[in-house]
């Protein structure tokens, strides 16, 4: 026992000397984290928008009470997300400060405008939520469209900043590699910005749907089948519906981006240790630490036919030893790139069937599903969703070491020299882990609180009155009599 405490102690002592691991397992973590925030910030606001047409143009009761509810719903996940999201631009300063003062000049500049997109977005909240109560139906309703808008625009300029890593452009450097110009639209506007942001905002609006749909679905199997119910799992599960299919032709051209201009990575994604042509799809499977592939079941072909459908099996995919091994990823950032990949197109590929099957069902019977195992389905899509998300985030970060800017700065160039960090990655796990009970218990306790109430009071009911009028104060003559 003393000796296993001993070897244990010795491990802590030479992983805190070396920051790189728990720098990345910071950010890996707070990335994770927050990224489960990001799609319900981005499409919760457009889901609860949809509500409240339907309820003010239909005048539809439930419609009416979705939308408010949803509204208060979204303000929570705002305000966690707000502080997440807030952490993580101090933890590029704080943990990767020689990556900031070599390329913040022109990495800064996309989350520039996110402050901007950020700060339009928090008034318009606010004046939404609060609006309920104190503006007519259809003043208060385009309140709430520069919410979704401004959702959608701070997607894009984080997401542009993280596609600048992997293809940077629009700086100039001098002899000594300082940035002395910077082109705001080239940083901007990069080579992998356009693919990998659509594949994002799409992802948003996926993922945001099933999670929603999610509960909904969980509600009807316990029973809860009312209109409200029905209603706001339809709202839901039809945007992730429609938004599946489109995120599966995006990610298929980001992959072949990523074909043609991050080769190594795909390479890593593929398992194709050398360069070769007729290259299979491995599904599972393993990179040995002699370059071969074990286990798994090789499609035949199949990853050269997808990489370039015009040359069929017969295309070229290079392999991971076309760069030095410096410029490689280790063995086993491969195979938690393969595996990633392997789950999200998988996992996609399932909720892709659970879209088709919810289509159908309306293109022949004008209805959703009655199957319960339908609804078993959709409870889980929730979840497989997220699951889905953060392999992808994985794909992208893991796949492009050992780069932080893919081609010019690796990532132990770029990290800080404060061996201490493995103190402040385990006070922001617990920190997290507090935050995400307490969020989980408010809005469950919301949710309970919702139940109990039922339907509208005369008090909270949307566009009545902010107060009951008051009874007359009774004349003398009536308080003699």
């Amino acid at each position: 026992m003393v000796e296993v405490i001993a070897t244990f102690g010795e491990t802590a002592v030479l992983a805190a000397v070396d920051p790189v691991p728990w720098a990345r397992a910071q950010m890996a973590f707070t990335l994770m984290f927050h990224i489960i925030l990001v799609p319900l910030g981005v499409s919760w606001a457009f889901m609860t928008l949809i509500a409240n047409y339907r309820a003010v143009k239909h005048s539809d009761r439930d419609a009416l009470m979705l939308a408010q509810r949803w509204s208060k719903y979204m303000a929570v996940t705002f305000a966690v997300g707000a502080v997440t999201g807030t952490v993580l631009s101090f933890e590029f300063g704080l943990l990767w400060p020689r990556f900031m003062g070599q390329w913040g000049a022109a990495f800064g500049v996309p989350f520039a405008f996110e402050g901007l997109f950020f700060f339009t977005e928090a008034i318009f909240v606010a004046i939404y939520i609060f609006g309920w109560r104190r503006l007519r139906p259809w003043p208060h309703f385009w309140t709430g469209v520069p919410v979704v808008l401004a959702g959608i625009g701070g997607s894009v300029s984080v997401v542009a900043a993280n596609a600048w890593m992997n293809a940077p452009s629009g700086f100039t450097q001098n002899a000594e590699g300082t940035v002395v110009a910077v082109d705001p639209l080239r940083v901007i506007f990069n080579d992998a910005m356009p693919l990998q942001a659509a594949h994002m905002v799409v992802a948003a609006y996926l993922v945001g749907g099933f999670l929603i749909a999610s509960v909904y679905a969980t509600g009807m199997l316990r029973g809860r089948t009312d209109r409200y119910h029905r209603l706001g799992f339809l709202i839901a599960f039809s945007v992730a519906a429609v938004a599946t299919p489109i995120q599966m032709g995006v990610g298929d051209s980001l992959a072949r981006w990523v074909y043609n201009n991050q080769p190594v990575k795909f390479a890593a994604i593929e398992l194709v240790p050398t360069t070769s042509s007729d290259v299979p799809e491995t599904l599972l499977g393993r990179l040995d630490d002699d370059g071969t592939v074990s286990g798994g079941v090789p499609i035949p072909g199949l990853a050269s036919w997808l990489s370039d459908p015009s040359t069929g099996r017969s295309t070229v995919v290079q392999g991971l030893d076309t760069v030095p091994a410096d410029d490689q990823p280790t063995v086993r950032q491969v195979n938690i790139v393969h595996l990633a990949w392997d789950a999200m197109v998988g996992l996609g590929t399932l909720l892709f069937l659970l879209s088709a099957w919810y289509g159908i069902s309306w293109v022949f019977r004008r209805r959703m599903p009655a199957s319960r195992w339908f609804l078993r389905a959709a409870a889980a899509s929730g979840v497989l969703s997220v699951i889905c998300l953060e392999a992808g985030w994985i794909v992208t970060e893991v796949g492009r070491q050992p780069w932080i800017v893919y081609g010019i700065m690796k990532v132990e160039d770029a990290v800080t020299g404060n061996t201490g960090v493995w103190i402040s990655f385990c006070a922001v796990v617990v920190l997290y882990l507090a935050v995400g009970i307490t969020t989980i218990l408010v809005l469950r306790g919301m949710s309970r609180r919702f139940r109990r109430a039922g339907g509208f009071t005369e008090h909270d009911a949307p566009y009545s009155p902010s107060a009951l009028p008051e009874e007359p104060s009774p004349t003398r003559e009536e308080a003699v009599r």
